[in-house]
């Protein structure tokens, strides 16, 4: 059996790009036979950036309902808020003692701030200490991740082997998932689809919200009646990541056959997601409506993993001399 770990921070609703690069291929994994799934929504790690309490609780809440509108089994799987388990900040203070100071200077959540130390707080510093409190804290086997945080996953292997080496085996060297094939989702501007970027779509937007922000793809100006481009069209290039392949190819007829401008198209792809995503926004709005079930689902998981992290964070403190 494998224990696969997955975490998104909570800085915003989960987007299209979240939904299709994280969401739905994590909750894949974790309905393969023989594999469970901690998966938790990395609130601790968010306050590095978000200072408003309010904001933050509320976007804790919506990735929570995201991922179980996205179908995720939280009986099954271990589905939890970071915060709600304090054995991962006591187990990073522990970490942090055996982690030395150029090994996260080095760290890419660091050195791309650097330049502008003003902006970073002792939190973004030992980021990947925390992550690899979160990672080793449940004796994760495998972990799903792109190419930018395969250095930190690599951090987290050194510290547990130091750790190892020094007082007998205590944690899973865990293993990097990297799939080659996550695809990229462009956001509004053709721009990799970023909350930084400011170019998100939200699938779970009113309809005529969503329709707004569908509208604003920035397209080029094309006359209708002309044949267009495809291939640099980033209302094309969403389509194509949703419809299915006979679909796509009627649509790429479309544009190369003129007399079908980029509205049709982006009304196209607004009612793609909308039926595509019916159950996920019915259900999201069921459970942003009933916040009091989602806390519900939610201290149910972080009351089973509590038990799993008190298992290692025990073995820790007793050589550590705490117990």
């Amino acid at each position: 059996m494998k224990r696969v770990l997955t975490g998104i921070q909570s800085t915003g609703i989960p987007h299209l790009g979240n939904i299709l690069g994280a969401i739905q291929p994590a909750i894949a994994l974790a309905n393969q036979p023989g594999n469970v799934s901690f998966l938790f929504i990395a609130d601790l790690h968010s306050l590095t950036t978000v200072k408003d309490p309010e904001l933050r609780r509320l976007n804790t809440l919506a990735v929570a309902a995201a991922w179980i509108a996205c179908g995720l089994d939280t009986q099954k799987n271990f589905f939890y808020r970071q915060s709600r388990i304090p054995a991962v900040t006591e187990l990073t203070w522990y970490l942090n003692c055996f982690t030395p100071y150029p090994m996260l200077a080095n760290a890419h959540s660091f050195k791309d701030k650097s330049d502008r130390l003003s902006d970073v707080n002792a939190g973004l510093f030992t980021y990947p200490v925390l992550m690899a409190a979160d990672i080793i804290l449940y004796q994760a086997d495998l972990v799903p991740v792109g190419k930018d945080q395969v250095q930190h996953l690599e951090i987290a292997r050194d510290i547990a082997n130091t750790f190892n080496n020094r007082y007998g085996h205590t944690f899973t060297l865990p293993e990097a998932m990297v799939d080659n094939r996550v695809m990229v989702v462009p956001g509004t501007d053709g721009k990799k689809m970023s909350k930084s970027y400011q170019n998100t779509i939200d699938i779970f937007l009113p309809e005529k919200q969503l329709d707004k922000v569908i509208k604003s793809i920035i397209t080029d100006s094309t006359p209708i009646e002309l044949p267009k481009n495809p291939d640099s069209c980033t209302v094309f290039s969403l389509y194509s990541l949703l419809a299915p392949p006979d679909d796509v190819s009627q649509m790429r007829n479309n544009y190369l056959s003129g007399g079908f401008g980029y509205g049709h198209a982006k009304k196209a792809l607004l009612e793609l997601i909308l039926a595509k995503f019916t159950k996920e926004r019915e259900q999201y709005k069921l459970l942003m409506n009933d916040l009091p079930q989602l806390e519900k689902l939610l201290s149910e998981g972080e009351q089973k993993t509590a038990e799993v992290a008190m298992k290692t964070l025990s073995d820790v403190r007793l050589k550590l001399g705490y117990a």
